[in-house]
């Protein structure tokens, strides 16, 4: 019964009246009306940077009721155990559940939010909620007989919303989508928390292999970027979503990460000086540091944590199918290749896997030895400029790699990978995939510090791509990376997962948890984007973004995708750019409901109570599963 007995006696005690509260010691749990800010104030409550209220409407009598939210956590609450003095019942609650139909048989059950960032007040319903357009409009003249906001906007939140808002609009009320109001929004804190650094302002038109970042360093952006190297702390003028590379990095590194769009204007000066910068909900601070504040910073940076990574076997030669690979082979194949062989192993209902094989780390030792390069590796680990001289670092892992791929790869070797493609994976473009021993673990994900190469046709390809996924162990971002979390990259191993290339309509990314409301332990946070999904965890574009609640099956929607290509498959092997089909939804409210259902099956797989972090695709309507990890975050 949580608050419910308590709050109905405090009710009882009170004498819920209409009357406005006189002052906070004699506040009531409702009122009928909200004629000033004062009163917004006592029943509403800051939720991230926005501020909402609760009001429910009686259809019979026509009241509202303005309910105090920091009292009441859900409508249900305040109807069962103040109006109606039922008890919470499975009964009671399905009679009250049916107010979220389409035929209201008591109450509309709504929400008032003032979207600080953009200063814009709305009305909106939960999400499942099935209300008509008709009772849409009824919901605003009530407000504006009560409320003193007038003509509040209409925000639909689902897709079943967005579609019925069509109808509203018609009949002159406003409406603003919760996309709109994320593009119009000026800043989007990712990851808050405060931190010292140099102030580095990235110029516009710096090409992404040109960045260059010492560990010091607040980077401030004016570009969108794939991926960076450790810093300090991220300040972005462009921003999309929470799942892309550059923000998944920031949150496991723990440092304040935002974007704000007038950053250039207000922080440039600043640049070259070591800052104090710190992120919240509501907004950014950046000034200059004083000598405590980099005292402390440096003490809190000691205490950095360090990743152990898994033992590795390097005797392995097996070539083994997915169907073949569990989650302890992780020594073996690399965790990538591990989690997707234990969740096919699993032959889970409605999960669907593509089919693969792991290349193990023996080939990549192998090559290495054959043509010297391991001894070339020694000798830049060495050398005391690698761990002094970011510039020198960068140049010398890149000649590193550039050995590694023109080294030839063994023609044996070649022809047993070659010959596996086409007589276990028909012959298809395959995707060739990074599957190190320092990726994808508890602590540590490593999004995007290795490659993959998509859609490989034929043998001569097929050796390339393999040879550049084991170059991608020294790409610089992923050195950094290993190199703040204390891992010694003398133990770090390349692993290869070579996968069917499934044709996608469209791909994205799932996080077991929501991303935007730390409170709420059911919802599923998505990013979707039309075709193939390097798009997506790049942050070029904002994605499509939604959160499932799994309880009850509601799709709040958070923006849609403003991109208007999409990458497909080249018949003769790579990538193309098509246009994106117009007007329609990715994640429709079928779909979404599929994908959560298809991750809720393999949760358990993985260590219990830590969210996942899954990629995905849709081929028309089958959603397939193409990697899935622990998902670090705050």
């Amino acid at each position: 019964m949580r608050l419910l007995l308590a709050i109905a006696v405090a009710a009882t005690a009170l004498g819920a009246t209409a009357a406005p509260p006189a002052a906070a010691d004699e506040r009531r749990v409702w009122v009928k009306a909200v004629p000033d800010e004062a009163t917004w104030s006592h029943y509403s409550r800051q939720l991230n940077a926005d501020e909402f209220g609760k009001f429910v409407i009686d259809v019979k009598s026509n009241e509202i009721y303005f309910i105090d939210v920091n009292l009441f956590e859900l409508h249900a609450d305040f109807v069962l155990g103040v109006l109606l003095k039922q008890a919470w019942t499975a009964e009671n609650v399905r009679e009250y559940n049916k107010n979220y139909e389409a035929d209201k048989p008591r109450f509309i059950l709504g929400y008032v939010t003032h979207h600080t960032k953009v200063d814009k007040w709305v009305f909106s319903f939960w999400e499942g909620d099935k209300i008509r357009a008709a009772d849409v409009l009824r919901v605003q003249q009530r407000l504006n007989d009560t409320f003193w906001k007038k003509d509040l906007p209409y925000r639909p939140d689902s897709p079943a919303q967005e579609k019925m808002a069509k109808e509203v609009a018609k009949k002159g009320v406003g409406v603003v989508t919760n996309s709109e109001i994320y593009n119009l929004a000026d800043y989007q804190a990712f990851n808050k928390g405060w931190s010292v650094g140099r102030l580095r302002v990235v110029p516009i038109g710096t090409k992404y292999e040109d960045l260059i970042f010492d560990r010091g360093d607040i980077a401030l952006l004016q570009e969108s970027y794939p991926d960076i190297t450790p810093v300090s702390g991220v300040l972005s003028t462009t921003f999309s979503t929470p799942l892309s590379h550059v923000n998944l990095r920031a949150t496991a590194w723990n440092i304040p990460n935002a974007g704000y769009k007038k950053a250039r204007a207000d922080f440039g000066k600043y640049e070259g000086k070591v800052v104090y910068y710190e992120v919240t909900d509501l907004a950014v601070t950046m000034r200059e540091a004083t000598a405590e504040e980099i005292r402390q910073y440096e003490a809190k940076r000691a205490k950095a944590k360090r990743v152990d990574l898994p033992p590795a076997d390097l005797a392995e030669t097996r070539l083994a199918m997915l169907t073949r690979i569990r989650a302890r082979d992780v020594g073996t194949y690399g965790t990538k290749t591990s989690n997707l062989g234990e969740i096919r192993t699993a032959n889970l209902p409605e999960v669907h896997i593509p089919d693969g094989f792991g290349v193990p780390f023996y080939y990549y030792v192998r090559h290495m030895k054959q043509h010297g390069l391991d001894r070339k590796v020694e000798a830049l680990l060495a050398d005391a400029r690698f761990g002094t001289d970011v510039a020198w670092r960068k140049g010398a892992l890149e000649e590193l790699r550039e050995a590694i791929v023109a080294a030839p790869i063994d023609p044996a070797v070649l022809d047993m990978l070659y010959k596996r493609v086409r007589l276990k994976l028909g012959g298809k473009g395959v995707f060739v995939r990074s599957s190190t021993n320092a990726e994808d673990l508890p602590g540590f994900n490593g999004a995007g510090l290795y490659d993959t190469v998509p859609n490989v046709r034929g043998r001569a390809a097929l050796g390339l791509a393999v040879k550049t996924v084991w170059a991608s162990l020294w790409n610089l971002r992923a050195v950094e990376e290993r190199t703040v979390f204390g891992i010694d990259h003398r133990q770090v191993y390349a692993a290869v997962m070579v996968q069917v290339g499934v044709a996608a309509t469209a791909a994205g990314v799932l996080v077991s948890k929501n991303l935007w409301d730390e409170r709420d332990d059911d919802g599923f946070t998505i990013n979707a984007k039309w075709g193939l999904g390097m798009r997506v965890v790049e942050g070029q574009k904002v994605p499509e973004q939604i959160i499932f609640d799994a309880t009850n099956d509601g799709t709040r929607i958070i923006s849609r995708a403003d991109d208007p290509v999409m990458l497909v498959f080249d018949p003769g092997g790579g990538l193309r750019e098509v246009k994106v089909p117009g007007g329609e939804i990715i994640l429709t409210e079928d779909r979404a409901k599929r994908l959560v259902s298809a991750v809720r099956k393999f949760v358990p797989l993985f260590e219990p109570g830590a969210p996942l972090d899954v990629e995905w695709v849709l081929e028309g309507e089958t959603i397939w599963i193409v990697q899935a990890r622990p998902y670090v975050g705050r």
